[in-house]
């Protein structure tokens, strides 16, 4: 007989095994406590975000009609009123989840609090349907559900349990919920990816639909593209504004394009990030 120790050693190791196997009750949350918060999977647990970090909707330049687009059917979901997922796509820093979250932040204040952003991690997309459970609970507010910089891998099988959540399943997707994501890749997934299917699948029509299909799920497809020097020096002039840097126009007009020449690239992004410089070699602190 194992002595006493040995045996509680042993039950309580049991008692961890089948706790791993039970399924994750989702934690209790109280989505009035938050505008924005954070799905961890692994706890099915949702933290609230005590401040988002994100711009203002005016300092995003030359992608109005993208914008404008967004806003709408944010709006139409805050509503109530049918509305799309959207799928955010393109060059980098051209201010794909700046956008999401600024749309949501504008059309949030207009309905009071109502309208909650719920960031998921791309690891955490398995999770997804834990997530569509507990916000199917909250009929009382409506929620984005927001994946940045969602793509999937040659030997990543996840975007399945994605296309599934969104259209598929005997339930189907939340009244009260939509899903906004950014990519860089247009549908999802890389180009060499679906050019394989093509060259090895036995009916190769049929291997790139399944693969392709997912961002067939998202009503919305806006592109996002490389901005004109015009568009990139008017994203400096207006954040130098907004922040009211001491720099001359011609001054700040010469830096900035300087800096866009040795990062090889003008975006939303590196505007940003000249303007950080800026503000540091003139001693100002830059607050949103």
């Amino acid at each position: 007989m194992p002595s006493d120790p040995e045996l509680i050693s042993r039950l309580e190791r049991i008692a961890t095994a089948l706790d791993r196997l039970a399924p994750v009750t989702p934690a209790a949350v109280d989505p009035a406590s938050a505008g924005a918060f954070i799905w961890h999977a692994a706890e099915a647990r949702l933290d609230p975000v005590a401040r988002v970090n994100r711009v203002d909707i005016g300092l995003l330049k030359g992608i109005d009609l993208t914008r404008d687009i967004l806003i709408d059917n944010t709006e139409r979901f805050a509503q109530g009123l049918p509305a799309n997922n959207a799928l955010l796509w393109g060059a980098r820093g051209m201010g794909k989840s700046s956008l999401v979250k600024a749309a949501h932040h504008l059309i949030n204040g207009r309905h009071g609090g109502a309208l909650k952003l719920v960031e998921i991690h791309r690891e955490d997309i398995e999770g997804l349907p834990r997530l569509m459970s507990l916000v199917r609970g909250h009929p009382e507010f409506r929620f984005i559900v927001f994946c940045d910089d969602l793509s999937f891998d040659a030997e990543d099988t996840s975007y399945k349990s994605l296309k599934a959540a969104l259209e598929g399943g005997i339930e189907g997707r939340p009244e009260n919920m939509i899903f906004y994501a950014t990519s860089n890749r247009r549908h999802l997934l890389p180009r060499d990816m679906i050019e394989n299917e093509r060259s090895t699948a036995i009916n190769p029509s049929e291997a790139v639909q399944e693969k392709v299909s997912l961002s067939d799920r998202f009503g919305l497809w806006l592109g996002f593209h490389h901005c004109s020097q015009d568009d990139y020096l008017s994203v400096v002039a207006g954040s130098s504004s907004n922040f009211n840097l001491p720099v001359g126009a011609e001054e700040l007009r010469q830096g900035a394009i300087e800096w866009a020449a040795t990062r090889g690239s003008r975006s939303g992004r590196v505007a940003w990030q000249f303007i950080q410089g800026e503000a540091g070699r003139l001693g100002i602190k830059l607050s949103s």
